[in-house]
């Protein structure tokens, strides 16, 4: 009895588990109002890029956090000359197609205003389409921007207008790198190319602005790059649970350690972001896709994320960098260097861009379990090919792992109806007297070496790992549209027929026919015949690799129930353990 009290708790607190997270995402207080936002935002929009101190002004390596990004600018800022357009400006389009993306460049301040991923399909109902995360149209609107900014004298930014030699980029067939340059001059002897650097198998992007100063006079400049969006809308979320969208960071915190920090959209909107450190990244972060920005690790930056709006939208935000002041000489030249990264969030390929980045796939509090699961997961599908049959296999090891506790467990419920009898005798001996009763029955369990929580340990463990291989299955871009067979065809989807989950509910109530003897008050007999349905009709919201997890992890519980019990019996332990499954 105690055994099914703690199941009936361990469901409750699953449940409990995924409202809180619904209410985190979409009802948790920032403690601003209303007007402040509005303030903050128009405070925001009052200039053009960067509203960010230079980072020589600042404390070099402890980053530093400002909670204004907009209002309270420290002296010796950088602004980029001129006001944002009310519409966005274009110019000569430049196309780059390479194996992995398919780019348009704008001319007009030579910034990323089209980036599909070939390859990935926008949806379910549209494979042969790639997603296009970099668009520059509304509602999905998301650009990059970059140039340089300086105290003394004109400099290409990203109102700008560069020339381009040619309309069309193709990265050819045993090429593994593709330049793409963008020239600006000035009458003042001043000349920056900006390259895009694309790569072979890749969704890093390098940027590099050359500079050439053949005036007479030292000239002061700096790089920045942001990333500017209106707010993403997830699609395809199960209910109770939202996957995060706004910006994350790389937080310099002592010596050589960084952290990974992220904010939300709604919170940058109330508490815009301003930190001045040396190295780190930023990036806007969505469910399964990027856009980042790595300054080089030895540079001193100020990473930033404020409100942003775009004329026929609202609620947008930009998040960047701005780079250190560096004094180009009179017949001159250097290069300023960036990273920039446009894709899904591969874990092969995230720390390889930049320390760290790996930590945008973000798998909650359980992130030390997780992490090794989908490591486990993942050499399982390079092993046979479906993510699927990996799942599968992967609920194979994880029982085989628990097998003890699971033994644990189910020798605690058969000595429980070991005891049925007896304790049912002293309910109708002493059930009026609930103290005296409860004492009879601790005498029963001291004199008879039992503990009757001996049972629910095994499955409170187990708990933390079902968790963890939640947001394994939930955060991994890898299962995305990820086919298993027949009818299923998205394992980060629902089943679209909820054929797994109602399999689920038929093995709840088959492992519910297993426990039959065990007595049980009306109202829990109430309960366990209402769960399998509620159980069933709650996974029917759920990615359909989760309910595959369970449904094969149920059917192996009832085998494994059913291995023991015969074992016991045999064993002499257990009496009344059904002959048949």
């Amino acid at each position: 009895m105690d055994n099914i009290r703690f199941a009936l708790l361990c469901a409750a607190a699953v449940v409990c588990f995924f409202l809180y997270q619904a209410w985190q995402t979409d009802y948790a207080p920032t403690g601003t109002s209303q007007n402040q936002r509005a303030q903050t935002s128009q405070r925001a929009q009052a200039g053009d890029v960067p509203h960010i101190g230079s980072p020589s002004s600042q404390s070099s390596n402890q980053g530093s956090s400002t909670a204004s990004g907009g209002s309270a600018t420290p002296s010796g800022d950088i602004r980029a000359p001129g006001a944002e357009p009310t519409a966005l400006a274009s110019g000569h389009k430049i196309h780059v197609v390479t194996d992995k993306l398919d780019v348009i460049i704008n001319t007009h301040g030579g910034g990323l205003r089209q980036v599909a991923l070939r390859g990935v399909p926008l949806s379910d109902e549209k494979p042969n389409t790639n997603l296009r995360l970099i668009n520059d149209s509304l509602p999905d609107f998301f650009i990059e921007q970059s140039g340089l900014i300086s105290q003394s004298g004109n400099a290409p930014n990203h109102n700008s207008t560069y020339k381009a030699a040619k309309d069309e980029y193709h990265l050819a067939k045993g090429q593994d790198t593709l330049r793409v340059p963008l020239t600006w001059t000035d009458h003042a002897g001043h000349q920056v190319t900006k390259v895009y650097v694309f790569h072979r198998g890749s969704y890093k992007i390098g940027l590099v602005h050359k500079v050439e100063n053949k005036s007479s006079k030292p000239w002061e400049l700096a790089q920045y790059v942001r990333y500017w969006r209106t707010p993403h809308e997830n699609t395809g979320d199960v209910p109770f649970s939202h996957a995060f969208s706004g910006a994350g960071w790389y937080q310099h915190k002592s010596d050589d350690e960084f952290a990974y920090q992220q904010r939300g959209r709604e919170d940058v909107l109330s508490n815009p972001l301003s930190i001045s450190q040396q190295g780190g990244w930023i990036a806007m972060v969505q469910h399964y896709f990027i856009g980042a920005v790595i300054p080089p690790s030895d540079t001193k930056v100020r990473l930033f994320a404020r409100p942003k709006d775009i004329q026929g939208a609202s609620g947008g935000y930009a998040a960047g960098f701005v780079g250190q002041q560096r004094s180009v000489a009179p017949n001159s030249a250097t290069k300023f260097k960036s990273t920039l990264f446009v894709g899904p969030k591969y874990q092969d390929q995230l720390d390889a861009v930049a320390p760290g980045l790996g930590l945008t796939v973000d798998y909650g509090w359980f992130s030390v379990l997780a992490r090794p699961i989908f490591a486990v997961l993942d050499f399982l599908h390079s092993w046979v090919g479906n993510w699927g049959v990996a799942i599968i296999l992967l609920t194979f090891l994880i029982k085989a792992l628990f097998y003890k506790l699971s033994e644990i467990q189910f020798r605690g419920m058969a000595r429980m109806r070991k005891f049925q009898p007896r304790m049912q005798k002293l309910k109708e001996q002493y059930g009026d007297d609930k103290q005296e009763l409860q004492k009879r029955m601790m005498e029963l369990y001291k004199k008879e070496g039992f503990n009757p929580m001996a049972g629910c340990w095994p499955l409170l463990v187990q708990m933390p790992v079902f968790i963890s291989l939640y947001w394994v299955l939930r955060e991994s871009v890898e299962l995305r549209h990820a086919p298993f067979i027949l009818w299923i065809q998205d394992l980060s989807a629902p089943d679209p027929y909820f054929i797994l989950p109602v399999i689920f509910g038929l093995t709840m109530f088959l492992q519910q026919k297993l426990n039959a003897n065990v007595a049980m008050d009306p109202m829990q007999q109430r309960i366990m015949q209402i769960m399998p349905i509620g159980m069933a009709v709650f996974f029917c919201f759920f990615p359909a690799g989760l309910v595959l997890y369970w449904c094969t992890n149920s059917l192996l519980t009832i085998a494994q129930q059913w291995y023991i019990y015969r074992k016991l019996d045999a064993e002499g332990l257990h009496r009344n353990a059904p002959s048949n499954g």
